[in-house]
């Protein structure tokens, strides 16, 4: 398998080291979109969407005017997924399967893009966009990203062990690509893995936000702290799958490369040494 490490949305914050971590305060921060384009023995694998080539010319219907006041998203096609894969030599009409850790508007804002893909997701975070529990629930999801009518694959809560975590499932026609249940962020939020025939990569998605949560003594900057806790849906959950990624790092780090999906360092990190 060869995987080629995209960042399909930019955000750019005011906050400067207070969201994002690194050196300078009076400036705006950078947080990124991690998707990962998978080129498998059946086909093309999308792991996330990022925010979607609609953000480009109409961004408030299409992430919210909140979001885009809060955020300062960059609207340039050049990071939509869809250019980046035909810069690389592919059609998109190829991607068949796409895998979500969750459904929020810069996680999934892209499936519109690709409207003939299988879209894999766990069942609980389905359930949450058709039958949400709450105003607030509701709120969360952007109806308009999925009007064209996504061609949903969701998986149960059930499944074999994976490195100390339950219930894991084998997508259905996507080999060597796993849902991770690691619900807190939203109820049905997941990791997903993938074995690269050279060891493993977890995109954890947004349960962690920031590199530094899965160390030995975490730690996230204080701005993105708040709004870490501020968008968690189930705190127990959030914070006991947080401990069981850090215990994964610390004990099997050798063998599973774990990232935030917004963390900007460690995509440059793993993008630079999936070029070498």
């Amino acid at each position: 398998m060869r995987v080629h490490h995209l960042n399909c949305g930019t955000l750019r914050p005011i906050g400067g080291k207070l969201v994002d971590g690194r050196p300078g305060l009076l400036r705006r921060a950078e947080l990124i979109c991690h998707c990962l384009l998978l080129e498998t023995e059946t086909g093309l694998v999308l792991v996330e969407t990022g925010v979607g080539t609609p953000t480009v010319t109409r961004p408030a219907e299409w992430l919210g005017a909140g979001f885009v006041r809060m955020v300062h998203p960059v609207g340039d096609d050049d990071l939509s997924a869809t250019t980046q894969i035909r810069k690389l030599g592919f059609d998109p009409a190829d991607v068949r399967d796409i895998v979500l850790t969750h459904l929020d508007l810069d996680h999934a804002g892209g499936l519109v893009d690709f409207p003939q893909a299988r879209v894999h997701v766990h069942a609980r975070e389905l359930q949450a966009l058709e039958k949400p529990i709450d105003r607030k629930e509701a709120s969360r999801y952007r109806k308009v990203q999925f009007s064209h009518g996504p061609k949903w694959k969701s998986y149960r809560a059930d499944g074999d062990p994976w490195f100390g975590f339950d219930a894991v499932r084998e997508l259905e026609g996507v080999p060597d690509v796993l849902i991770i249940p690691l619900a807190g962020h939203t109820r049905g939020h997941a990791g997903v893995a993938v074995d690269t025939g050279d060891g493993w990569l977890l995109n954890a998605g947004d349960a962690v936000f920031h590199g530094g949560e899965l160390e030995r003594n975490p730690h996230i900057p204080f701005v993105l702290g708040l709004f870490e806790s501020h968008t968690q849906t189930e705190k127990t959950a959030r914070l006991d799958n947080q401990r069981r990624l850090r215990e994964l790092v610390s004990n099997n780090g050798d063998e599973v490369t774990v990232f935030a999906a917004h963390d900007a360092t460690a995509f440059e990190r793993l993008s630079q040494r999936s070029r070498i």
